[in-house]
């Protein structure tokens, strides 16, 4: 079992920055990737972000040069640094770790981009 809480969200002006935490604790050795979501109401949930545990990168084009996803092994935490936010990044956000059994996510936290 994997358990996953996000924090960091919250509401931001349009070309402001946030950074979203993930806490990851349980059997974390089993973990081979830990990813971000989004899903705007309205919207299906969307890929964001991915980081390997060999440490290579991935983002979804719409937010590739402003997102940038980060990990801390002795915290136990993913980040997701996102700058130059606009107003179509509001939703809400989950991590998502990535797992030989299956995958766990988070209960998401909002982010609220205002004009």
């Amino acid at each position: 079992q994997v358990q996953l809480v996000e924090s960091g969200g919250g509401l931001v002006q349009v070309g402001g920055s946030l950074r979203l935490s993930c806490a990851v604790s349980g059997s974390i050795f089993t973990i081979d990737a830990m990813l971000w979501f989004r899903q705007a109401p309205g919207h299906p949930r969307e890929f964001v972000a991915e980081i390997t545990n060999g440490g290579s990168t991935n983002y979804a084009d719409s937010v590739k040069g402003r997102f940038t996803i980060s990990r801390d092994n002795a915290q136990n935490t993913v980040y997701l640094q996102m700058n130059s936010l606009k107003y179509e990044d509001t939703a809400v956000y989950s991590c998502q770790a990535s797992t030989a059994r299956r995958p766990y996510s988070g209960p998401g936290t909002q982010v609220t981009v205002s004009s």
